[in-house]
């Protein structure tokens, strides 16, 4: 890949030559849900997630090159809620996890529940869209997550890889805003499409973007060695410390806010007994930053 070799990459040889398969970038699951809703026409549900799972995984979001296996795997769960003939009225949740080096286990990274994602959609209609104009709600929104998620990915490979992604998704934005539909505007409410593109393109996220790169790439992926696993902690300790700076220029942001929806969980994990480390100073750090789960944070030990 153009912005850096992705370290899963698989070389695949055929009649004694290397074969590079190129693939589009994302491999998305989608699922259309409809609980208690009647409906004539029930078929309409899984001919919309048809359409939405062939937009995401066909569709090529860059000019960078995927082997199949390198594709990205995330999720997006669209929950109708109402509908009105091709109008509909429902909620969207989102999420993605990345690979880590020699081991099963992947690192949730985003989580994110969009709860006013309201579009039109016309049975078996081919779903378009153009990155420099608005077409549809639908694929709008769609295209507006698979940038963030194409720039997540690249952020935890390369330090700030994925800043064309997120300015991509903020263009989205600026196409959007004036089409009626809610979650594109600043006034829309303080966590909305408008306000995570805003964090992730900011200046004052900068810490944010590098623990992403520090926390993955410099700490979860060198745990596969027991004699890196002290130095692998300590970088992960750092990137989640350099966050304090994040929040005091932003408090309460609802980039930091979907960071500890994602990562809470995995952080105790990481915490709770292994290498010893000194925490006390990440124990204050993380008790400001998701205060809500102080007291979980404080049961870590030093190991």
């Amino acid at each position: 890949m153009k912005y850096m070799i992705r370290f899963w990459t698989v070389a695949i040889f055929s009649l004694g030559l290397n074969v590079s398969l190129a693939a589009q970038e994302l491999n998305a699951q989608v699922q259309v849900i409809n609980p208690g809703m009647q409906t004539s026409n029930p078929r309409i549900f899984k001919t919309l997630e048809t359409a939405v799972t062939n937009f995401l995984n066909n569709r090529k979001w860059t000019d960078q090159k995927y082997a199949i296996e390198e594709r990205i795997r995330c999720q997006f769960i669209i929950n109708i809620k109402k509908r009105n003939s091709n109008s509909f009225e429902a909620s969207l949740r989102i999420s993605y996890s990345r690979p880590i080096f020699k081991s099963d286990y992947s690192s949730p990274v985003l989580v994110h529940k969009d709860g006013k994602f309201n579009f039109e959609y016309v049975e078996y209609e081919r779903l378009e869209f153009n990155p420099n104009s608005f077409t549809s709600n639908l694929t709008s929104v769609l295209a507006y997550y698979a940038y963030i998620i194409l720039g997540y990915d690249q952020d935890t490979y390369g330090l700030k890889s994925g800043s064309k992604h997120f300015q991509m998704a903020q263009r989205i934005v600026g196409n959007s805003q004036d089409q009626g539909f809610a979650g594109w505007g600043s006034f829309d409410a303080n966590r909305n499409r408008y306000w995570l593109v805003d964090n992730l393109n900011s200046p004052a996220f900068d810490n944010f973007r590098s623990c992403l790169y520090m926390y993955h790439r410099q700490g979860l992926d060198l745990m596969h060695k027991p004699a890196q696993i002290a130095t692998a902690k300590k970088n992960i300790k750092n990137a989640l410390t350099s966050l304090k700076k994040v929040n005091d220029q932003r408090r309460n942001s609802m980039v930091l806010a979907m960071w500890f929806d994602a990562k809470k969980n995995e952080i105790l994990n990481i915490f709770s007994g292994g290498a010893s480390l000194p925490l006390s100073e990440l124990k204050a750090v993380l008790a400001e930053l998701d205060a809500a789960n102080s007291s979980d944070y404080q049961k870590m030990k030093a190991g």
